[in-house]
């Protein structure tokens, strides 16, 4: 059972230390992966700098001599994530924890990233108290604050480092005792406009026995249904929610990448997919919405997200993107339109209802998608529990039978 321990061995050898020292007394093995670049390490440690660039396909004299930090801190992170990667292939991790400046916390977390979500990933961080998702990105890892600069052992540094390490015993050390039924998992998407419809079809599907896992739509939980289904995490999904792909079209701030709603298809696993929030494209804060977008409609969801109608245009290019997808599928899929509105707003007397570009977008999906994507087509809105219900029942059948019934 061994914790790795990611720092730089040049300048934070004596937290380092201090933290494998704790793990050490608790009887847990450490490993520790040096990722200082500039000096030599204050302690020998179980993988060397050397052998981090090494295996970045790049070597530390090499990150020496060019001087280069941006250069440098991504071999490293690059390097400690193969190595990380690798020692849990074998199974000789079980646990990551990182300490440091911005520098090091790129580094470690770029390994915790490649790791699967359920290892323990804990970041002691100078930075953990601001913005954190360039570092959290869609996996679990857990950001905690040094308080102070973590540059020598005092008080408060020994007390800080000592509770992290101390969470990561417990963590790799300790199983949950309590009884869980294994059941295949279904990932559902999500969005603000769209919960009535998703609560109705969650329900339905676990009273079948399913469990569910929801995604809330704003990119980074896009990304995650997509990493978890690459993991093999979920074995179905009811995709109800694309307003990320508005996003990636249009220029908004929740974009999930183009390689949204690539990954059901590749892995060929049954997946129903809707047109939930594809009347709206998210921003922050209205004076923070681009001066190209100035006589568009908007509607204000609170002070800080401003949301704004797609145009038929836009809606004709998404329904050629998101058909063009679906046809790719290697499995079950079918494609839900809800006729009446794709979201809350985009119903008769809401600020988004907008018959002429729902139809855009429905006309654009119908054309662009072949035999193989099943088409449901309901005289209701998104949020009809009838429509809910057939999507459900929908992805109910294809679990059962692994073939869509056209």
């Amino acid at each position: 059972m061994t914790v790795v321990i990611i720092g730089t061995l040049d300048t934070k050898h004596d937290e380092i230390g201090f933290a494998r020292d704790v793990i050490q007394s608790q009887g847990i093995d450490t490993h520790v992966i040096d990722t200082g670049v500039l000096g030599e390490p204050g302690f020998e440690p179980e993988t060397s700098a050397d052998e981090v660039a090494e295996a970045a396909g790049t070597s530390l004299e090499h990150l020496r001599e060019e001087a280069d930090r941006g250069e440098a801190m991504e071999a490293m992170g690059k390097g400690a994530a193969e190595i990380t990667e690798r020692m849990y292939e074998k199974g000789s991790l079980k646990g990551v924890l990182g300490l440091g400046g911005s520098g090091n916390t790129s580094i470690a977390t770029t390994a915790m990233g490649r790791l699967p979500v359920g290892v323990p990933k804990l970041m002691v961080s100078t930075v953990a108290s601001g913005d954190v998702q360039p570092y959290v990105g869609i996996k679990d890892v857990m950001m905690m604050y040094s308080v102070a600069d973590i540059e020598g052992l005092n008080q408060l540094s020994r007390q800080v480092i000592s509770n992290a390490s101390l969470a990561m015993v417990g963590m790799v050390e300790n199983e949950p005792n309590v009884e869980v039924e294994e059941k295949p998992t279904i990932g559902i998407t999500m969005f603000g406009v769209t919960t009535p419809c998703a609560k109705t079809a969650r329900a339905y599907l676990e009273d079948r026995g399913y469990e569910t896992i929801v995604f809330h739509a704003t990119g980074t939980g896009g990304r995650a249904m997509e990493n978890l289904i690459r993991e093999g995490v979920i074995d179905g999904v009811l995709d109800l929610t694309l307003t990320e792909w508005a996003d990636e079209l249009v220029g908004g701030d929740l974009n999930a990448g183009p390689d949204r709603l690539d990954a059901a298809a590749e892995e060929g696993i049954p997946q129903v997919v809707s047109t939930g929030a594809l009347d709206m494209v998210n921003f922050g804060p209205h004076d923070s919405v681009p001066e190209e977008f100035e006589g568009r409609t908007f509607h204000i969801h609170n002070p800080q997200v401003t949301l704004m109608r797609t145009t038929p245009e836009e809606n004709t290019k998404l329904g050629e993107i998101i058909g063009e997808k679906l046809n790719t599928a290697n499995g079950p899929t079918a494609l839900a339109l809800p006729l009446e509105g794709v979201s809350m707003l985009d119903v008769e007397g809401e600020d988004f209802y907008d018959p002429d570009a729902d139809e855009a977008l429905f006309d654009a999906l119908r054309e662009t998608i072949d035999d193989g994507v099943e088409l449901i087509e309901m005289e209701t809105d998104i949020n009809d529990d009838d429509f809910a219900k057939r999507i459900a029942e929908t992805l109910d059948k294809y679990m059962c039978t692994d073939e869509p019934q056209l």
